[in-house]
């Protein structure tokens, strides 16, 4: 996958849209749209919104007569990960390290485990 850009708010809640569905399901445009209903967005902002986080690479996008179809291309965690790079590389080493460092501190039980897992296994 190439380079991307920073995932705007709209962005991140078309993502929500398509995790919601089954994994293997392709997506329409409307399908996400009525998804999204309660925000009010025009259809064409939705259908706006997919072409681009198809062009970033964020989602598959597959031709269905005239139209397209969509799914993610990258899982829930996947994107959360990568946002946290994004986030941590914008940071000096000083910062980084108070910034991981205040995330363990808030971290719950469970997290803990799963981060001394992770560790674990990069041993």
């Amino acid at each position: 996958m190439g380079p991307r850009s920073r995932m705007g708010e709209l962005e991140q809640a078309v993502m929500h849209a398509l995790w919601a569905l089954d994994d293997e399901q392709w997506a329409t445009v409307r399908q996400v749209h009525e998804a999204l209903a309660d925000r009010g967005l025009a259809y064409t902002t939705v259908m706006t919104v997919m072409d681009r986080l198809a062009r970033k690479e964020y989602v598959e996008q597959q031709r269905d007569g005239r139209a397209y179809r969509y799914r993610p291309r990258v899982t829930r965690a996947g994107l959360t990960a990568e946002l946290m790079r994004e986030t941590l590389s914008d940071m000096g080493a000083d910062e980084r390290g108070s910034a991981l460092v205040s995330f363990v501190e808030d971290a719950g039980p469970d997290d803990i485990a799963a981060l001394r897992r992770a560790l674990g296994d990069l041993a």
